[in-house]
């Protein structure tokens, strides 16, 4: 991750002024023990399978990483000067931990791991992001998923 001191004034500005919401510090809803939970990946960091459509700039879409993807199929579209791709081309964990959830499954820390995962556009203006954020809200909730690792990248 880049340092703001190293990004241009222009970039320095432009996340400088981005309105963060506050959240109250209390749960929305008790949450069941982790050793229940169905779990999924939401990553920002514009993976997808290889034979998909690419990211662009300003994409508010989605793609879908199914669990059984085979990791040298997940390519990464979305370009930035900000991040460095490094660690995603040594190890897909890095961004998107899905061996390490199968092997929280595994031994029992987590019930289970979702039968999807997500990829977002990083960069893109949240705003314009509802109707996909509310039709991947209903995807979780017929996949049973009960808690999201967010991944921003």
């Amino acid at each position: 991750m880049v340092s703001m001191n190293n990004l241009t004034e222009h970039y320095q500005k432009l996340l400088g002024d981005l309105e963060c919401p506050n959240f109250d510090s209390e749960p929305w809803v008790k949450p069941v023990p982790l050793s229940e939970r169905r779990v999924t990946v939401i990553s920002s960091a514009g993976i997808h399978d290889r034979d998909e459509v690419p990211f662009k700039g300003g994409d508010v879409g989605y793609r879908t990483i199914p669990s059984n993807a085979n990791a040298k199929d997940i390519v990464m579209s979305h370009v930035s000067v900000n991040f460095d791709r490094t660690a995603f081309q040594q190890d897909l964990n890095a961004i998107f931990p899905i061996d390490h959830l199968k092997d929280m499954a595994a031994d029992g820390t987590i019930g289970s791991v979702a039968t999807d995962h997500y990829s977002f556009m990083g960069a893109s203006d949240p705003v314009k992001m509802e109707d996909e954020v509310r039709e991947l809200a209903k995807r979780l909730l017929g996949d049973k998923v009960d808690t999201a690792v967010l991944i921003p990248v």
